[in-house]
């Protein structure tokens, strides 16, 4: 128990979420939607994380939360300023117009 909440409902929540991101990633068409969905998924995996580590009284997944979100914000800032040169070009961030920038 963490704070009077069992175990089972932080991965019942975490668990949802992932599920959540995860059809917004394979459903949506719109790039910045599924970049919104990929950091869904991985606040469920840090909530996951944070939630053990708390159980278990050590602070190892925690610490390793704080470089996920480090991660998690370098991925935005780089996929955002592709973005925005796709769309400079482009005039839209379809993920179905993409495969015309191979030629």
């Amino acid at each position: 128990m963490i704070n009077g909440i069992s175990i089972n409902y932080y991965i019942l929540l975490s668990a949802i979420l992932f599920i959540i991101g995860s059809i917004g990633v394979m459903a949506r068409r719109n790039s910045i939607i599924i970049f919104m969905c990929v950091e869904l998924m991985l606040n469920a995996v840090n909530l996951l994380l944070v939630s053990f580590s708390t159980l278990h009284g050590d602070a190892k997944g925690q610490v390793f939360v704080f470089f996920i979100m480090a991660v998690a914000a370098a991925e935005v800032a780089v996929g955002l300023a592709i973005l925005s040169m796709i769309y400079r070009n482009v005039k839209s961030i379809d993920t179905q117009l993409f495969s015309n920038l191979k030629n």
